[in-house]
């Protein structure tokens, strides 16, 4: 097993892969999944030393298969390696109230078979909505009760990130949208993004 991929610890102490292993590839959008496979195909990532998945509810079967190669992992009695599961909170506009918030989480932790989630990154729709403030206020609830580990954010800008932190919020990390192809996202986010609340930039 490779240990020379670096690391990178977020603000509430989880340490993870600066690479990370995108599941959005298994979300079904390119086509039908065989669960199995990339179920298998994910130990070559983890023989690499690429221990960090990132994925989101919306991403068809993403958590499951995450959560499936996770428990084999733990019942195969060698030593395995700790794995890291990122996952998102995406949720359609509507009423943000806690029992929404609740069972959303509910839902992935089932799928990823886990007790806590190690990070939840959320993203939200439209600015306009203020009701992401709701959202937000809750899953920082339930992160100092324990169901969360890491609070984060997809995709966020300045303003927002800002009005955020300003309410007491502590936000670990905000994953942009950067590919080689297109960097749209970055005109909105600025230097602030690294030093305010001890915030990672995850690209």
């Amino acid at each position: 097993m490779s240990s020379s991929v670096p690391k990178v610890r977020l603000a509430g102490g989880l340490e993870i892969c600066r690479v990370l292993n995108g599941m959005w590839q298994v979300s079904g959008a390119h086509g039908t999944v065989n669960k199995t496979k990339a179920v298998e195909a994910m130990q070559a990532y983890v023989d690499a030393g690429l221990t960090t998945f990132d994925m989101a509810d919306i991403y068809g079967p993403a958590e499951e298969i995450y959560g499936q190669f996770s428990n084999q992992l733990k019942s195969s009695g060698s030593a395995a390696p700790a794995l890291q599961g990122l996952t998102k909170f995406v949720p359609r506009p509507g009423p943000m109230d806690r029992k929404v918030v609740e069972k959303a989480l509910q839902r992935s932790m089932s799928r990823m078979q886990v007790d806590a989630l190690d990070c939840v990154q959320f993203h939200w729709w439209d600015y306009k909505d203020k009701r992401y403030l709701d959202a937000l206020g809750h899953l920082s609830d339930l992160q100092q009760e324990g169901v969360i580990r890491e609070l984060a954010l997809t995709n966020f800008d300045t303003q927002r990130l800002e009005e955020i932190t300003q309410k007491g919020i502590r936000i670990s990390s905000n994953q942009l949208c950067k590919t080689l192809h297109a960097c749209f996202c970055l005109p909105f986010i600025s230097s602030k993004t690294d030093t305010t609340n001890n915030l990672k930039r995850i690209q």
